[in-house]
């Protein structure tokens, strides 16, 4: 049995294939980062889903994708305990979840892949090896146009009275914006990055409002001009592609932002993780 995995901070996508590309089970957990979970927490997180449990000793290969894999140690963690927990496995592979973008937006062919999710990165894929420009800090500094930067210009602009009063009254009927609830989730709870992209689907559920359309389009003009311009002589030979969830909603304003920039939008995936399976099927087919 073979194990793949997509993860983000929010949720974690497992799909268990057979040595001959037939699928055999998919399951959803939480999101399991290591770069901000403990091994404790994600060993909680693995443990939690009956069906992990029921093949632990029958699963001969994992390959893990996954968001804050993109450094060492972080990885190394999360490795260390696959590896520990499905004890059978001969082969483990913890990457970041970059490649998995890659490989389900563009498999093997170039290209400049973008995740737009819980969080958001960039790379350029030149068919073999993926190169990056900057290493991602994550959501406090960076992650423009993901979830929880969308959900954090949200809750400021409601907070600093930013919004449209119509606009406003609508958001605080959909969440609960008390003083002491916010400040918990922030400060004290697991997962902040996604607490704040759980407020983002506002944005989705009024795209026809004009300050949602600006709020949108901000995200997406800082994410072109620090992360995609980054590979300015790459955009001139190849398209760039979006994964994740908030690229899927976004296509239309995507398509927008990138005309200014002058870039051409490719594929947009809503989930790697049904190109990731298919890419590893193709694997299994020419070893056979």
């Amino acid at each position: 049995m073979i194990l793949i995995t997509d993860s983000g901070s929010t949720k974690c996508d497992w799909i268990a294939i057979n040595n001959d590309g037939e699928q055999l089970f998919k399951v959803r957990t939480q999101g399991l980062n290591p770069a901000i979970l403990t091994v404790e927490q994600l060993q909680e997180r693995i443990l939690a889903s009956d069906e992990l449990v029921a093949v632990k000793e029958k699963v001969e290969r994992v390959y893990f994708y996954g968001a804050g894999c993109g450094t060492e140690k972080p990885r190394a963690t999360l490795e260390g305990l696959l590896q520990s927990y499905f004890n059978k496995a001969s082969e483990v592979v913890v990457r970041e979840d970059t490649a998995a973008a890659v490989f389900a937006a563009v498999g093997d062919k170039p290209g400049i892949v973008c995740i737009l999710g819980t969080g958001s990165n960039c790379c350029y894929s030149d068919g073999k090896k993926i190169h990056q420009k900057v290493v991602s800090l994550g959501y406090t500094i960076m992650d423009e146009a993901s979830g929880n930067w969308y959900g954090k210009e949200l809750i400021r602009d409601y907070s600093f009275k930013r919004m449209p009063e119509i606009i406003r009254e609508r958001f605080a009927a959909n969440y609960n914006l008390e003083c002491d609830y916010m400040k918990r989730n922030l400060y004290k709870e697991p997962n902040p990055n996604a607490f704040l992209a759980s407020h983002a689907e506002f944005i989705f559920q009024n795209l026809d409002e004009p300050y949602i359309k600006k709020v949108l389009r901000r995200g997406l003009r800082k994410f072109s001009r620090n992360m995609i311009l980054q590979f300015h002589e790459e955009i001139k030979q190849y398209k760039v592609h979006f994964v994740g969830s908030i690229a899927h909603f976004a296509e239309r304003r995507i398509k927008q932002v990138a005309d200014e920039f002058d870039y051409e939008v490719g594929n947009i995936v809503r989930r790697p993780i049904d190109g990731l399976v298919k890419y590893h099927i193709n694997k299994l087919k020419t070893k056979q």
